[in-house]
C-alpha cells in the first residue's frame, strides 16, 4: 500500500481552520512543520538548485487555493477546473507540471475543497447541457486520493448533481477505495499507459503497467467510464517495438468488458529547456528523452516532435490501435 510520509511540511497560516486541515495536521503531527505567507512563494525552496529536485519532493504544502477560474478546455473535457492538489510526488521525467512550476513541482494541497465543490456543482447545474469538469490537470487525484480521500469525497459529492460529468487521469493503480462508491455514472477516469520500459526508466515513482490494466478492469466492473491514455509517447529508439508491445499487453490483460467500452487519447511528448536543465542536473544518470534529430524548438522553450516524424508516428499508433482494439474510439491524437 502506498504511503507518503513527508520529510517536512510548510503550511499557510490559516489551513486549519477547515477540516481537512485539521485531518493533515493530525496526520502527519510528527513530521517537522514550517508556516509560510503563501504556498506559491516559500523562500527556502526558491533558494534550492536543480540537484535538489528530488528532495523538494519530499516536502509537503498546505494551502488554500486563492483562485477557482476555469479555463474552457476542447479534448475531453468543457472546462479545467483548479481543484484540490497541484504537483506530485513522483518524478516523471516529461512532467508538465515542471513547464508551469519549473523546479517546484512537489505536492501542495488545498483545504478549502467545500469551496471548490459548491462552485463546481453551481456551474454544472446552471448549464442545459451535460458538461464535462477536468479535475485533475495540475495533479494525480488517485494519488493525492492516498493521503487525503479526497477523491472518495469528491465523488460521492458530485453524484449528488443533476448535470454534468468530473474526469481525471491516472498514473496510479491505488484505486480500491473508489470501487464502492456511488458516482452515479458522473466520473470518467482516464488511466495513463506506457511501456514497462519507459514506466521504470521515465515515470519514476508511479504505478507498474500491470497495476495499471488491473485498475482499469476493477474501474470498469465498478460501473465508470474509463479511458486510457497512451500518453505520452516517446520516440526512443525501438520506440514502434516498445508501443506495439504495450498494445498487445493491454489487449492481453483487460477484461473483455473493458475492452468493449473504454476509449482512447493518444498524446506524443512535448518537452521544454526547464526540463532538460532539472534532468541534467537532479538525474545524471537517467535515459535521455530528448532528442535533437526528431525535435524541433520554439521560441517559448518547448520542445516538439518535428512534424514529419510525428505524422509516421500517428499513423503507426493508430494502425496498432486498429489491430487490437478495431471497435473503440480514439477521442483525440496530438
Amino acid at each position: 500500500m502506498y504511503s507518503f510520509i513527508p520529510e517536512k511540511i510548510y503550511y499557510e497560516k490559516n489551513v486549519e481552520d477547515y477540516e481537512l486541515g485539521k485531518q493533515l495536521f493530525e496526520k502527519y503531527k510528527d513530521v517537522p512543520k514550517i508556516q509560510i505567507e503563501s504556498h506559491n512563494n516559500i523562500l527556502e525552496m526558491r533558494q534550492k538548485s536543480n540537484i535538489d529536485f528530488v528532495k523538494m519532493k519530499k516536502s509537503l504544502i498546505i494551502g488554500t487555493r486563492k483562485s477557482l477560474k476555469y479555463v474552457p478546455n476542447k479534448k475531453t473535457s468543457d472546462f479545467l477546473v483548479p481543484y484540490t492538489s497541484s504537483g506530485c510526488t513522483a518524478m516523471c521525467l516529461y512532467c508538465y507540471l515542471v513547464c508551469n512550476y519549473n523546479k517546484y513541482s512537489y505536492l501542495r494541497l488545498f483545504v478549502n475543497r467545500e469551496q471548490m465543490m459548491e462552485k463546481l456543482l453551481k456551474t454544472a447545474n446552471t448549464f442545459d447541457r451535460e458538461l464535462v469538469f477536468e479535475i485533475g490537470s495540475n495533479s494525480d487525484l488517485v494519488l493525492e486520493n492516498t493521503i487525503t480521500s479526497n477523491l472518495e469525497w469528491t465523488i460521492n459529492e458530485f453524484s449528488k448533481s443533476k448535470n454534468g460529468y468530473i474526469t481525471l487521469p491516472t498514473k496510479f493503480d491505488m484505486v480500491d477505495n473508489i470501487l464502492n462508491l456511488d458516482h452515479k455514472g458522473r466520473t470518467i477516469i482516464r488511466v495513463s499507459v506506457n511501456p514497462e520500459y519507459i514506466i521504470k526508466h521515465v515515470e519514476i515513482g508511479t504505478s507498474k503497467l500491470e497495476g495499471r490494466i488491473r485498475a482499469i478492469n476493477d474501474l470498469v466492473e465498478a460501473g465508470y467510464r474509463v479511458g486510457v491514455l497512451v500518453a505520452p509517447i516517446i520516440m526512443l529508439d525501438n520506440w514502434k517495438q516498445l508501443y506495439h508491445e504495450l498494445l498487445e499487453k493491454l489487449y492481453d490483460g483487460l477484461s473483455e468488458k473493458a475492452k468493449k467500452i473504454i476509449f482512447f487519447e493518444i498524446i506524443f511528448m512535448s518537452y521544454s529547456y526547464v526540463q532538460n536543465a532539472i534532468n541534467s542536473e537532479a538525474f545524471p544518470n537517467a535515459i535521455q528523452i530528448y532528442s535533437k534529430e526528431l525535435m524541433r524548438g520554439t521560441g517559448r522553450g518547448k520542445y516538439y516532435y518535428k512534424n514529419k516524424y510525428l505524422d509516421e508516428g500517428k499513423e503507426y499508433i493508430v494502425e496498432n490501435l486498429r489491430e487490437f482494439f478495431p471497435h473503440n474510439i480514439i477521442e483525440y491524437i496530438v
